[in-house]
């Protein structure tokens, strides 16, 4: 029977600043009207000043928590974050194999807002060969995206390039984020058909702690909710440029985003 109201998944590691991660996620579902389930990775001592130590949760409590949900709250969609390390992406590709997820959004988490790197060197090549054939979705950024393809990723045509050899490698589609870019925001979404790209004007603000997780969720919302997948990127990123016009400052730091911004409406403050 389905469910009532829609489910969404995400695996992740912990922010015990509240700004990204597990509590990003969460946040990011309710005010999009889904259900949310978690599956913690790791534990993270971090605030918007950095990371200050990652704890990765035992292996065999993630396959627990991943049993837990699966078995009894299917989701409709699903989103991976903070793997850490070589051996929870192997359970985690086993995981969304073995459980024929259809909606999979792979938000391959490297390194922090802060620099601090939250993903073991030794595991990029697992998340390459092993996730990234899985995913209906991979959202890099440009230097994500330049890890996951062994070259530079640093114009818009380098953007479009890579969104390409991304689906080359098996991803069902990619949408490589251009907030890093030079001059204007650009994001760039490759389906291997159409290509849609998304212009802004850049918000000058700190506060940008958690916008890849807060993004890869409220497009992992819209697929739970049933709606297409260039539907779900559109309204994401609408509704993450409101959320950092309108972030609350807090920290001393790279503070977070609002979750509380509207999920639809103007996209500056």
């Amino acid at each position: 029977m389905a469910s009532p109201v829609p489910i969404a998944l995400t695996i992740a590691g912990s922010d015990s600043g509240g700004g990204a991660g597990i509590q990003a996620d969460l946040k990011t579902f309710h005010g999009f009207g889904v259900y949310g389930t978690s599956v913690l990775t790791a534990v993270t001592a971090q605030n918007t000043l950095g990371v200050t130590a990652v704890h990765p949760v035992p292996l065999e409590i993630v396959d627990a928590q991943l049993e837990a949900v699966m078995t009894d709250l299917p989701p409709a969609a699903v989103k991976s974050g903070m793997l850490a390390t070589t051996a929870l992406v192997e359970l985690v590709a086993e995981a969304i194999a073995g459980h024929a997820v259809e909606r999979y959004v792979l938000d391959p988490v490297m390194v922090a807002t802060s620099g601090d790197r939250l993903l073991a060197v030794a595991a990029e090549t697992s998340v390459r060969k092993l996730l990234l054939p899985l995913a209906t979705l991979v959202t890099p950024n440009l230097h994500e995206a330049g890890i996951l393809l062994g070259e530079q990723v640093r114009t818009e045509d380098d953007m479009r390039a890579a969104a390409r050899a991304l689906v080359g490698l098996g991803a069902g589609a990619a949408l490589v984020k251009g907030g890093h870019l030079e001059g204007g925001a650009v994001d760039v979404l490759w389906d291997g058909v159409t290509e849609n790209v998304w212009r802004r004007d850049r918000i000058p603000t700190r506060h940008t702690h958690g916008t890849g997780c807060t993004l890869s969720a409220a497009i992992v919302a819209g697929l739970a909710q049933g709606h297409d997948l260039t539907t779900s990127v559109g309204t994401a990123v609408e509704f993450l440029a409101r959320a950092i016009a309108s972030a609350p400052g807090l920290g001393a730091g790279h503070g977070p985003v609002n979750h509380f911004a509207p999920r639809s409406g103007p996209s500056s403050a």
